[in-house]
């Protein structure tokens, strides 16, 4: 018996082969895709679960302090509760940002890895196993960038009558401060992540998020710790200076108001550098997970 061989049909056409770049890139924009989706059939408790508490925060001390009396912004004047307010605002923006950073990649990542093996899947998508992590970090930015605007107004809105806060919108710094905010938040939630076993996530919020959270400046502008001091030492303030929420919260006061803030040629290069040292941590402890 003799083979014939086969001649290929004419109708059929074999394209150009994608090259690794344009193969990653697909893989990269169908898994942002995914989480889109997820995000918009999820839109509601999204919302809720991002504005929950900044709105409480809003309402106890810029609501309900000034309508029973107890002041927060220096012996009960309307000024300076004013000024209380216009610095919580901005607080509240950076700790929406932070928490949806560590709820959207963190906690997201911890299911993941632990009950849902969903990552299994994930990495077997024709894409380098970075760009499994970096797709979570943007994702993460993105969600926190969406954060970010439901939180502003509503933290500009609720307040009692005669405290208002006073709210001052630098563009250059927003459409900057903002994204990278976002970004080293999603770094910082990709490094949680992945150090935490699934069954100590809660360890988590106990031994890193309250901490950074209290001592993030959220309440209060970083120049107000220098009274804290031992001798000439401010070491309150010196000790913060470790804390990534610090120099979200002070950035976006510089986006948002006009109240004293540290220096941008301070906050800027201090937030790429967490956001480079985050990102490469992430990624390290990532691949170990991953291949382990």
């Amino acid at each position: 018996m003799t083979s014939v061989p086969i001649a290929p049909s004419p109708h059929i056409t074999i394209g150009p082969r994608r090259t690794p770049f344009a193969a990653g890139r697909a893989a990269l924009g169908a898994l942002l895709l995914r989480d889109v989706v997820v995000l918009r059939k999820d839109f509601a408790i999204f919302v809720i679960r991002t504005i929950v508490q900044p709105f409480l925060l809003c309402f106890v001390f810029l609501f309900v302090f000034p309508k029973i009396g107890q002041s927060v912004g220096g012996a009960g004047a309307s000024t300076g509760e004013t000024f209380f307010a216009t610095v919580l605002v901005a607080g509240v923006v950076g700790i929406s940002i932070m928490f949806q950073g560590v709820q959207s990649v963190a906690l997201q990542m911890s299911q993941e890895f632990g009950f849902t093996r969903e990552i299994e899947d994930r990495v077997q998508a024709p894409c380098p196993i970075w760009l499994v992590a970096v797709e979570k970090v943007v994702s993460g930015a993105f969600q926190g960038l969406i954060s970010a605007a439901i939180v502003l107004p509503i933290a500009s809105f609720v307040h009692a009558k005669g405290v208002e806060a006073n709210i001052s919108l630098h563009w250059p710094v927003l459409l900057t401060m903002v994204p990278l905010a976002c970004l080293a938040m999603g770094s910082l939630g990709l490094v949680l992540g992945t150090s935490f076993e699934p069954r100590n996530i809660g360890m988590m919020f106990g031994f890193v998020i309250l901490p950074i959270t209290f001592l993030g400046g959220t309440y209060y502008e970083w120049t107000r710790l220098a009274p804290v001091k031992i001798g000439s030492w401010h070491w309150l303030q010196t000790i913060v200076l470790i804390n990534p929420l610090l120099y979200v919260n002070e950035g976006m006061r510089a986006a948002f108001t006009d109240v004293p803030h540290m220096h941008l040629y301070i906050i800027y290069p201090v937030l790429i550098g967490f956001c480079t040292a985050f990102l490469s941590l992430g990624l390290r402890n990532f691949r170990r997970r991953v291949l382990s």
